[in-house]
């Protein structure tokens, strides 16, 4: 199903970057995209201001929804309301029910939606409804010839996953009350409902405790939420139909709760960080004061966030913490515990009733399989599709996070061709699964013998895309969540069905450059970044990264293989150019698909192709003159160079000189094609050194392409 229309223009800005760019058709730029969409003869000219009309429910919540809509279509449309004209749309709501179940697992969330001349008609089945309805509302706004114009469409729409998550990790970096509401922002206009927040980890712990002040003023490093702005936060998201769900994991990854009090710590916790300790530190579970201060602890931090769901993490709890302390070694063999294992899963059963008591559902990682479990556990697996497997299996209900780790920083593409539901694949034989998750996503690849029945599948509630931030700052956030996470939003929210990686390819930046004229700041704070580092030569570095992204599967967090970078007790500065690429280049996807019509015969795009080219090859020079006064972007120029070679090798291949070039040509596209090849997987990382810079030239499949397409 297409729309018939194109790119928006300002949407060409992205894709183009101020050079030769061909215009393609897109497909729907509704992101995610609905159940059943009919397209309708007929476009609403938009004059600026909104006229509703109620039917059925009418709350505060409600016209708040409208109020925003009605400033973000006045963005979009730049036709804002003026006193005394006319609207100039009418929007008809009529939400049928209040819906108990509102802000649960079972909160109403299809609608209807009818837009053409007349205006628009949206009727949903409860209050989440109407807020899915704005949202699709919004990105049918487009521009016209005579200025900007509703489309007209009839849709039918509900989400295929209840729990369609994000999960931020705010313990490794800090990210501002304003941070995290834009990001539920952006959550509302892409249907995302469910935001995870990762609060205490080893690095920090984040949310005020009046019961335990020490987690504030030792654990935070003087940053954490207080309580109010915990309310603040948790109401902003339940006015955008979005749950917050708190996580303080235990019994690992517990170094900063334990360097406020270390008394319930299983080895000595001592300050100031310790970079060897920090992922290693956790609870000693033989202590009974571990869970009186747990259960004290839980009860305060579950007033606060009134969500069914209370995450407890239990991952990656290292062993030897327990089995090297002499007392809880001992305490193991005189109560019959065989290994760590027995004893967590001891220690989760007491935590499982401490949550229990304060009238929560209690959600772990898959860890918690290791050992029995009560099936009444909410499991997240995140390694693989095995414990998706395993845990609905065993009567568990499932969010999964496997395949969606936003940190790892695979495009867009290699995230949304992962389903929750693997490894059944959605009718695709196993093998082909197989070949389409390897080997990026290896180990969160799926496990292709691991089947599911249909029982198993509803018991998965839905998915998260997950950002770990070790290697991210606040100012970093936007772009490293956006737009992926609009892809993912898609993929939890619309049939199975829908996989087009080609559509998917050709709306992101369409959607991208909504979000952006609507809060957004991924292009905003990388332009800030890049004038840090050039302000003197911003245009040359802008080339540069619109066509280079960075090294994947954890390369770039330097934690492990050739590339491996000690760790300090004070983090390096997020500055470098690797940490302002971003995993989804738009431009260098639109030259791929000009590329692949030359090469099929559209001759007449050789021009803008040459361009391009020639602009890429002439950019080396540019930069190293900034290079020369600006050495913190020395790192940059053996991309920049490797860029200007693959430029120079297109055009050999559109001058018709191959030939002549031979070796060149092979060397150049050797040592490209070997860069992707060594951050491939975290395995290709243990064994692999990665490229000076850790940028990854994003053109290399069409310069292949175009050499392929002339030999």
């Amino acid at each position: 199903m297409r729309f018939p229309r194109r790119i928006r223009p300002f949407a060409m800005v992205l894709l183009c970057a101020g050079m030769a760019c061909t215009p393609v058709l897109a497909a729907p730029a509704l992101m995610p995209q609905p159940v059943q969409y009919l397209p309708q003869e007929g476009a609403l000219p938009l004059a600026g201001g909104v006229q509703v009309q109620w039917q059925g429910v009418r709350s505060p919540l409600l016209e708040r929804a409208v109020a925003r809509f009605e400033q973000r279509l006045a963005a979009l449309s730049a036709r804002p309301a003026v006193a005394g004209t006319p609207a100039g749309l009418v929007l008809r709501i009529n939400c049928q029910h209040a819906d108990p179940d509102m802000l649960s697992i079972h909160m109403r969330e299809h609608y209807q939606l009818r837009t053409g001349t007349n205006g628009a008609a949206l009727v949903a089945d409860g209050p989440a409804g109407v807020l899915r309805g704005l949202a699709t509302l919004l990105q049918l706004v487009e521009p016209g010839e005579a200025g900007p114009v509703l489309d007209g469409a009839e849709i039918d729409d509900s989400p295929r996953f209840a729990w369609r998550g994000m999960l931020v990790d705010v313990s490794r970096h800090f990210m501002s009350p304003a941070a995290l509401e834009r990001q539920l922002d952006m959550m509302e206009l892409t249907k995302l409902n469910v935001l995870h927040l990762h609060l205490s980890d080893g690095q920090g712990f984040r949310v005020e405790s009046r019961v335990y002040p020490r987690l504030q003023q030792v654990a935070s490093h003087g940053e954490y939420y207080t309580q109010q702005q915990v309310r603040d936060l948790v109401a902003h998201a339940a006015d955008r139909g979005i749950r917050v769900v708190p996580e303080f994991d235990a019994p690992g990854h517990s170094y900063a709760m334990l360097l406020a009090y270390p008394q319930y710590a299983a080895q000595p916790v001592t300050a100031p960080l310790d970079p060897k300790r920090v992922v290693r530190a956790a609870f000693d579970p033989t202590n009974p004061d571990t869970y009186v201060f747990l259960a004290r602890l839980y009860h305060e931090m579950a007033g606060l966030f009134p969500d069914a769901y209370f995450h407890v993490g239990g991952d990656e709890v290292r062993p030897d913490e327990w089995t090297a302390n002499p007392r809880i070694s001992a305490f193991m063999q005189q109560h019959g515990y065989a290994s760590a294992t027995a004893m967590q899963a001891a220690f989760t059963r007491r935590v499982q009733a401490i949550v229990a008591h304060e009238g929560k559902t209690m959600m772990g990682w898959d860890e918690l399989l290791d050992a029995p479990a009560s099936p009444g556990i909410v499991i997240e697996p995140w390694r693989g599709s095995r414990y998706t497997a395993q845990a609905t299996a065993a009567g568990h209900p499932v969010v999964v996070s496997a395949g969606y780790y936003l940190d790892l920083l695979l495009p867009a593409a290699e995230h949304y061709r992962v389903d929750p539901l693997d490894p059944l694949g959605n009718g695709l034989p196993p093998d082909q699964v197989a070949a389409a998750h390897a080997p990026a996503l290896a180990p969160f690849a799926l496990d292709p013998a691991a089947s599911m029945t249909t029982a198993q599948d509803g018991l998965v509630l839905g998915a998260e895309a997950a950002l770990w931030t070790e290697i991210v700052s606040e100012e970093m956030l936007d772009a490293r969540l956006w737009p992926r996470a609009a892809a993912l939003a898609e993929r939890f929210w619309s049939p199975a069905a829908v996989r087009d990686e080609a559509a998917l390819a050709r709306r992101l930046p369409v959607v991208q450059a909504e979000l952006e004229i609507l809060g957004n700041r991924a292009a905003a704070d990388r332009h800030r970044m890049m004038a840090r580092l050039a302000p003197d030569g911003l245009a040359p570095l802008a080339t540069l990264l619109a066509v280079t992204t960075p090294v994947r599967n954890y390369a770039l967090n330097h934690v492990f293989g050739p590339s491996h970078v000690a760790a300090a007790s004070i983090p390096l500065a997020l500055d470098r150019v690797a940490d302002i690429a971003t995993p989804d280049s738009f431009e260098a996807a639109a030259f791929t698909r000009d590329v692949a019509a030359y090469v099929d015969g559209q001759h007449d795009l050789a021009p803008g192709l040459r361009a391009r080219l020639e602009n890429w090859r002439d950019n080396d020079a540019r930069l190293r003159q900034v290079v020369a006064t600006r050495p913190a972007l020395r790192e940059a120029l053996p991309a920049s160079g490797q860029l200007a070679e693959l430029a120079c090798v297109g055009l050999y291949a559109l001058d018709g000189t191959l030939a002549a070039h031979q070796v060149q040509v092979a060397a150049v596209l050797q040592a490209a094609q070997a860069q992707f090849a060594a951050s491939e997987s975290m395995l290709a990382v243990r064994n692999s050194p990665q490229p000076a810079g850790d940028l990854l030239q994003a053109i290399t499949p069409a310069i292949a392409g175009l050499v392929q397409g002339h030999m």
